[in-house]
């Protein structure tokens, strides 16, 4: 089958595991637009904000760094902790900016995949290398929205940082004649304003983007009904597996019952389909309990090793049907057959003791339950 086959058949919604392992090989939904909208947004807004003591930081390291004397210029000891300490004010003039900027493009992914670190993401693929792949890829119906989304970036980007310049041309031009404190502080608030414009419009596009990307993403994760059969097996064994398992188990728990078949206190039979072994101890039970059954060849099996260590059969259809339906095995008998495995046992302890003894054995019971 083509891999183009392959794709078409996928038409089944991906399973929460294979969102899972996609997400732990880095494999999430991710719009750059929506990234970069919000640098710019965050950008911009710090810049407005925090323009006028960016300002004065700059009006203050300049001042400072002018007014060296000529010895002082020429001290290369002194221009070193000069520099330092010119370095670490810029740091801080900055940082305000940086941190906003840093924080926008730390929480813009948590609007689509969240966050997600995966060592496979980056190991290299050499796939890639392929030029046939390249050229297909180039082509592909991603690379063309790519293309598009580009353009409208370049278009809507140009426009509106055009429009910018020509309405804010006069305070442009009066920059200049400002002092530099408050020429610089009204130059980045002007930057600031820019940018906020520009990531509006960014912000248009990401609206575009974010569902499309989405849209990709869940086009990308879908399975065909062959792969969810092969995960479903893979997940919960397969249904051969899991039979032979099962007749494992049930060989070992019939290996077990027909072990304690030797100390039952006898076995009620149907007489044929089915057979009970039941066992009771008045010092440690408080009601006889079932510690084998089984139905046709396991009944059979039953009766004949009841018969090799000498075990009572006592045959009684309906009292044998009811325990074998609703008693499991270890369980105790309910009080509704009282009456009726008391009828029996005590048949089959006065049967024991007769024999030891020599006496005519006893009448043997009549026992009738309600099935």
């Amino acid at each position: 089958m083509s891999e183009n086959d392959s794709a078409q058949e996928r038409t089944e919604d991906a399973t929460p595991k294979r969102l899972e392992d996609a997400r732990r090989r880095g494999q999430i939904p991710r719009s750059r637009d929506l990234s970069i909208a919000a640098v710019t947004l965050g950008g911009g807004i710090a810049l407005s904000m925090m323009g006028g003591q960016i300002a004065a930081t700059m009006q203050g390291m300049m001042i400072k760094g002018l007014s060296l004397n000529r010895d002082q210029a020429l001290d290369t000891i002194q221009m070193l902790p000069a520099l330092s300490s010119a370095a670490i004010d810029g740091f801080r003039a900055c940082a305000p900016v940086l941190g906003v900027v840093f924080l926008a493009a730390l929480l813009a992914p948590l609007a689509l995949g969240g966050w997600s670190f995966s060592t496979e993401a980056l190991m290299p693929q050499f796939n890639r290398l392929n030029p046939l792949e390249g050229v297909k890829r180039m082509f592909a119906m991603r690379s063309l929205v790519e293309l598009g989304k580009a353009l409208a970036k370049f278009g809507i980007v140009g426009v509106i940082a055009v429009i910018v310049l020509y309405k804010n041309a006069p305070v442009l031009l009066a920059i200049g004649r400002e002092p530099i404190g408050v020429g610089i502080a009204h130059a980045f608030q002007l930057a600031g304003k820019g940018f906020i414009s520009i990531a509006a419009g960014l912000l248009l596009i990401a609206g575009f983007d974010v569902p499309y990307q989405l849209w990709q993403y869940a086009k990308q994760m879908r399975m065909s009904r062959e792969e969810i059969r092969q995960e479903y097996k893979e997940s919960e064994g397969s249904p051969e597996i899991k039979g032979r398992i099962r007749q494992m188990q049930q060989d070992v728990a019939r290996g077990r019952m027909m072990q304690d078949v030797p100390k039952a206190d006898v076995i009620v039979t149907n007489p044929t389909h089915f057979a009970v072994a039941l066992r009771y101890d008045d010092s440690r039970m408080r009601a006889p309990i079932v510690v084998a059954k089984g139905a046709d060849l396991i009944a059979a099996r039953i009766r004949e090793v009841a018969g090799e260590h000498k075990v009572p059969i006592f045959e009684a259809p309906p009292l044998a049907r009811v325990l074998f339906r609703n008693v499991d095995i270890g369980g105790e008998v309910p009080a509704t057959l009282y009456v009726a495995v008391a009828q029996v046992l005590s048949y089959v302890f006065q049967l024991k003791a007769a024999v030891k003894s020599g006496m005519s054995p006893p009448a043997k019971p009549v026992v009738d339950v309600a099935e």
